[in-house]
């Protein structure tokens, strides 16, 4: 079935959810996703570490230094809104080639920058192709499976991407100690944009058709089905405005969500613009570096194998708790010992913390968001989760800017980690259907 066949609604009942059921489409997505972390970590060590030596920012320039991770925050945040709504339009597939076209210009600009304004920009293109193209692969995946697989279905999502990610930031380490930062991330880059690009427009099926049907089926969902507890005070045709204020502040569950993956994007922030800097005056090489943050990475993504399945059995909401608790202790570990053997189990304490909150914050979106504006929800989550890299670098900026010492971020975002955990618990609460279900299918109906 072609994608404009699908896209007519003439076979939308044919179509099944499921990973099992849909496992080449499964698999592709990873591979997309693995690409997408693979262009921004090669963006993650190597940029950060050598910005005063390569690209000319001053020793002490902490707010110049994060600049280029507020940019990048602001682009993905408002492309994951753009994506979300967009993609119902115009599909899934359409919205991550665009994501892969936009990416195609990075490696040449860090090859070519003469200085970190150029840096900068490149990195707003990078934002872009994580807003429009991570999006989709998640989307994507929701889409083709079922609901009782939502945990681990984004759970290995976001293994793919964030040991991609980590791979990356080794990969390209190594790369720029043979061969130059700048050709090392030039042939990288390429490689992975083109790769990316060939797959997409080859082999990846656009999923939209799949949430047509699974909205088309709710109108006949059996009474004794779990049923979700979708928000009540919203359309059934909502608008972008009606979703945006409901995911920001009219639900207080969905806020709760939002403000969590605000906040929990202040460890990435540091793990990215911080963390590689205060290794490298640490007398640490590159490669080093590579792997201590790689750490992070690494037990972020493999320990998603298990999280976001395991949240599919004990719910959400306290895998969410929880995470933030211990990922803000792992941060505040760093700079409470010292060596590389302390610095990198601090570095994978923070990133078993984001493994289990991470999935299951957008598993929780997606228990509680309606199919029809499903992705526009999971794009307004993702704005402002990815909103929280420029909050956080400018909030780490100023901090160091004020306090002259790196060390000071660190406590920064552990205790910012401490207090939205506390939040989210208070005003949060269980949204997977089978241990929290809707009362009845006449209160569901009546949303």
């Amino acid at each position: 079935m072609t994608d404009s066949a699908a896209f007519s609604g003439d076979n939308v009942g044919t179509l099944t959810r499921g990973i099992r059921e849909n496992l080449t489409q499964f698999v592709h997505q990873l591979l997309q996703v693995m690409l997408v972390g693979f262009a921004l970590g090669m963006m993650r060590t190597v940029v950060p570490a050598l910005a005063e030596a390569e690209f000319g920012v001053a020793r002490g320039s902490f707010i110049l230094l994060t600049a280029f991770v507020v940019a990048f925050g602001m682009v993905k945040g408002v492309l994951n809104f753009v994506a979300g709504r967009l993609s119902e339009r115009i599909g899934r597939k359409r919205v991550l080639l665009a994501g892969w076209i936009a990416a195609l210009p990075v490696p040449f600009m860090i090859y070519f920058a003469p200085d970190w304004n150029w840096i900068v920009v490149a990195t707003v293109l990078l934002g872009i192709n994580q807003g429009l193209a991570w999006s989709m692969t998640q989307t994507s995946k929701l889409d083709i499976t079922r609901a009782d697989q939502r945990g681990l279905t984004i759970g290995l999502n976001e293994f793919a991407g964030y040991v991609g990610v980590a791979v990356a930031g080794i990969v390209t380490g190594y790369a720029a100690s043979a061969l130059g930062a700048r050709l090392g991330l030039l042939i990288f880059g390429l490689a992975v944009v083109i790769t990316a690009l060939v797959l997409t427009m080859v082999w990846v099926r656009d999923t939209l058709p799949w949430a047509k049907a699974e909205a088309a089926t709710h109108a006949t969902a059996k009474a004794n089905d779990y049923r979700p507890r979708y928000p009540r005070n919203i359309s059934d045709s909502p608008t972008t405005w009606e979703v945006f204020t409901l995911m920001s502040w009219r639900d207080r569950r969905m806020a709760a969500i939002s403000q969590a993956g605000l906040v929990e994007k202040f460890v990435d922030a540091l793990v990215w613009v911080i963390f590689p800097v205060f290794l490298f005056q640490k007398g640490l090489d590159l490669a080093s570096i590579g792997w201590i943050v790689g750490a992070y990475g690494f037990t972020w993504g493999g320990s998603q194998l298990f999280t976001g399945r395991l949240s599919d059995h004990v719910g959400r909401h306290w895998p969410n708790v929880l995470g933030m608790w211990i990922s803000g202790f792992g941060v505040a570990m760093v700079v409470m010992g010292s060596g590389v053997w302390w610095w990198a189990a601090s570095a994978a304490i923070a990133g078993f913390g984001m493994a289990l909150l991470y999935p299951n914050l957008s598993a929780a979106v997606a228990d509680i968001a309606p199919p029809s504006w499903r992705g526009s929800a999971i794009g307004i989550y993702r704005f402002w989760r990815d909103l929280g890299y420029s909050i956080g670098a400018l909030g780490l900026g100023l901090v160091a800017h004020f306090s002259g010492a790196l060390e000071v971020t660190f406590w920064f975002v552990a205790v910012s980690m401490l207090v939205s955990g506390f939040t989210l618990w208070w005003f949060g609460e269980e949204t997977y259907p089978r241990l929290n279900p809707a009362p009845s299918i006449s209160s569901i109906r009546s949303e």
